[in-house]
């Protein structure tokens, strides 16, 4: 029987002790945080049950136009309506307590050991925890990454924030300064909106969102910009300072910006510090993140990596495969290397934007000679009931097969309309294959079908 010894208890981790664990491993997992790691406890569940109080409070200020009406009058149903954040983050907290919790108990069904502290390497072969060494056939590191830290901006847990500290907060930021315009930037800032606070955006490009496709996020800074909130452009934070009861951003321009609180979210460092891992052969790039192949395995014999620290799109989704395909590896199962070009990902703002596989900046460069076509939801008949202007479906294929490559979604819930574009790219279905499927009507998801038929290929 391996001996598999896991080093952290996120998605990576507890993902990859229940394949090992199935696979016939014994399996223990050295965990400090708590299971679930900081997707669970601190990040991704807190974020999008946050953002879940956020969409009804958007749903709400746009009832207007579809005839709700509160029986105090008020034609703006908006107006009405406020979020007392003290029990959404109440809720928040106990939602990823439970979370946790279901998975501790998943991993007990499994019989995988928890031994809780924080583990190194002694070698390739063996973990020390505190004062017990643990023997391992096969070892994967799963220690996620944290929070980045402007120098001399220090978060201090009440005005000065990183997205790990924002559930303490007992009342809505009366005006809430986000410095990084990235997805959790622009998540955290559309949604602090929506539930009431005025916001700040203060990002270092020239539009929000720079990673992502360049049409989807302009319509997300229109649509900040039309509702009320203030996008800075080109504009570097320098410094991030407390000031009585509130804040001061100073720019590196000279130019100043008051707030109630600022929320820093510059980027991520994984967790690889004081592990021992380059002297016990795990190869490190300059910014610290572990070195890894498709099926996860790093530069040390039976040592494997995933999630977060491996700095390999920073998604519990690819945490979860990476762990589960280096366990497959390790012990013997059929493996499917990574293939980033099928992963989807979703940035969490209204509206959502949902992206898999060829990119238009590829395209742009010329780097792809993929077809593109891209179908405005506002001439969708659902989206027309439901009184959404904004957003878009585009889908790639290649010129000589149509085989779709890739897409994006912009739309409310664009994480669910992005699957059956996933499903389409991963399994290499042609437009025509995708066009031919029954779509109800009406829906949303019609406009994906309508994508695919523009771009059939006539013989």
């Amino acid at each position: 029987m391996a001996r598999v010894v896991i080093i952290g208890g996120g998605p990576g981790g507890y993902e990859a002790a229940s394949a090992a664990a199935q696979l016939g491993g014994e399996v223990t997992v050295v965990d400090s945080d708590g299971i679930g790691g900081s997707a669970v406890l601190t990040d991704c569940v807190p974020s999008k049950t946050l953002i879940a109080t956020a969409e009804v409070m958007t749903e709400v200020e746009e009832a207007g136009e579809l005839g709700v009406r509160l029986d105090d009058g008020d034609d703006d149903p908006a107006n009405s309506v406020r979020v007392d954040l003290s029990v959404v983050n109440k809720r928040v907290k106990a939602l990823a307590t439970a979370q946790s919790e279901g998975i501790e108990r998943r991993l007990d069904r499994d019989k995988v050991r928890i031994v809780r502290g924080r583990g190194r390497l002694d070698g390739p072969e063996t973990v020390v925890v505190g004062d017990e060494r643990l023997d391992a056939d096969v070892i994967l590191i799963a220690t996620g990454a944290r929070p980045r830290i402007l120098q001399g901006s220090e978060p201090d847990g009440e005005r000065i924030l990183t997205w790990e500290q924002v559930y303490e907060l007992e009342e809505l930021p009366e005006r809430l300064i986000v410095v990084g315009s990235g997805v959790t930037g622009a998540e955290f800032a559309s949604a602090y909106d929506a539930l009431g606070s005025d916001v700040v955006l203060v990002s270092s490009r020239d539009r929000v969102l720079p990673g992502e496709d360049a049409d989807a996020a302009a319509v997300l800074e229109d649509v900040f910009k039309r509702r009320g909130l203030t996008v800075l452009g080109k504009s570097r934070a320098e410094s991030v300072k407390r000031q009585g009861d509130g804040v001061v951003v100073t720019l590196t321009d000279g130019r100043k910006v008051e707030g109630s609180h600022a929320l820093l979210a510059v980027g991520s460092l994984p967790n690889t510090d004081d592990m021992n891992l380059v002297d016990s052969g795990v190869s490190l790039t300059d910014g610290g993140f572990v070195q890894v192949d498709r099926v996860s395995r790093t530069t040390a014999r039976g040592v494997y990596a995933a999630g977060d620290c491996t700095g390999v799109l920073m998604l519990a989704s690819v945490a979860a495969m990476q762990g589960r395909i280096a366990m497959a590896h390790a012990l013997g199962d059929a493996v499917t290397p990574l293939d980033q070009s099928t992963v989807s990902a979703n940035v969490f703002t209204a509206p959502e934007i949902a992206t898999v596989g060829l990119t238009q900046a590829v395209v742009d460069a010329g780097g792809s000679t993929a077809m593109v076509v891209k179908v405005p939801l506002a001439d969708n008949a659902r989206a027309k009931m439901q009184g959404v202007r904004d957003g878009f479906v585009k889908l790639f294929c290649l010129p000589n097969t149509g085989i779709v490559v890739g897409g994006v979604v912009v739309a409310p819930r664009a994480s669910e309309l992005i699957h059956p574009i996933s499903l389409a790219v991963g399994a290499r279905l042609t437009v025509d294959q995708v066009a031919q499927a029954f779509t109800v009507y009406p829906s949303v998801s019609g406009s994906v079908a309508e994508a695919a038929r523009r771009l059939h290929l006539r013989s």
